[in-house]
């Protein structure tokens, strides 16, 4: 069975399991953490947060996929899948979301489509537009 979640073939940027980083991490290739990163990640094409992780941050990604554990909240524009092991503190929020059974969450989800401006404003348009009965001047 393919990975679902994979965007296409990509180069991806590896911080191993002894790795201790605190600050803001940002990516033009995709991330996997196997460490403990603190404060915020992303944005990024993709983060993989590994079974052995600890992140305590804000994430932002195209795609995020947690295997470890995170307190903070995730944030992606295509979707957010979490494994069957993993531990999430956090809120959600992307098109789809995935909670797989025995993975341990605790937060909201917040699952909207992302609209662009160019789609939204016309229809505000046509609200605004005055009806056609009544008086004229």
């Amino acid at each position: 069975m393919a990975d679902s979640y994979n965007v296409a073939p990509e180069t991806a940027s590896i911080l191993g399991s002894t790795l201790r980083f605190k600050g803001e991490l940002s990516a033009g290739e995709a991330l996997v953490i196997n460490g403990q990163v603190e404060g915020t990640i992303g944005p990024a094409p993709k983060v993989t947060i590994g079974p052995e992780a600890h992140v305590k941050a804000s994430v932002s990604a195209d795609v995020i996929i947690v295997e470890g554990r995170v307190d903070g909240d995730l944030k992606a524009k295509v979707s957010i899948a979490i494994r069957p092991k993993a531990n999430v503190r956090g809120n959600l929020e992307s098109p789809l979301v995935n909670i797989a059974e025995g993975a341990a969450f605790n937060g909201g989800v917040t699952m909207e489509a992302a609209r662009s401006e160019s789609k939204a404003a016309p229809a505000r348009a046509a609200d605004a537009r005055p009806s056609r009965t009544g008086t004229a001047d």
